[in-house]
């Protein structure tokens, strides 16, 4: 079997569903949670050894993330959706372990510290926009319902996660230094 089909190279590809421009919003969507996908992959490489519990919790991502980039590319009418409200509160779950283990800040901080930490900040705005391309299809009525908060949580679990690499190597965060008080 060939890896190349020559199907797109009139600038179409197939969603689950039908054919469409390789600009269309789905696209464009899914193949952001892909590249989402990649990064999360640099960012589990370049852990050290005391985050093996967060590389665990990368692979799961990933899984979930092929799963959503799954049902973001179907366009049959299916509502049995791969990715689940459980995946949304083991998030919440590991966000909130991680920002008790972490130094309290009371100020925005830049992305950096370790070489993990700043993978995982790339990882957050990468899911950002990830989300707002997704909110973007959001009143087709072809999207799995955990689509969004699930894409809304995961960029606060990678900033609650970078912050713990940083605090586990005893690396502080880079306080902005033009920043005021904004957690109280």
């Amino acid at each position: 079997m060939k890896i190349y089909t020559k199907k797109g190279d009139k600038g179409q590809t197939q969603l689950i569903g039908r054919r469409v421009p390789k600009t269309n919003e789905r696209v464009n969507a899914y193949g952001t949670v892909d590249e989402l996908n990649s990064f999360i992959g640099v960012a589990a490489a370049s852990l050290p050894e005391n985050c093996s519990d967060i590389q665990q919790e990368l692979l799961e991502i990933q899984h979930e993330l092929f799963d959503l980039g799954g049902d973001l590319a179907n366009v049959t009418g299916k509502t049995d959706w791969a990715l689940s409200g459980k995946a949304v509160s083991r998030l919440e779950g590991a966000i909130d372990r991680y920002w008790s283990e972490a130094a309290e800040i009371k100020a925005f901080i830049l992305p950096g510290g370790t070489k993990a930490a700043a993978d995982m900040h790339v990882c957050r705005t990468v899911a950002r926009r990830a989300e707002r391309l997704t909110a973007a299809i959001h009143d087709d009525d072809q999207m799995p319902t955990e689509a969004l908060p699930y894409l809304n949580r995961l960029s606060d679990y990678f900033f609650a996660a970078a912050r713990v690499v940083n605090h586990r190597n005893d690396v502080p965060d880079i306080a902005y230094a033009r920043g005021k008080t904004v957690f109280k």
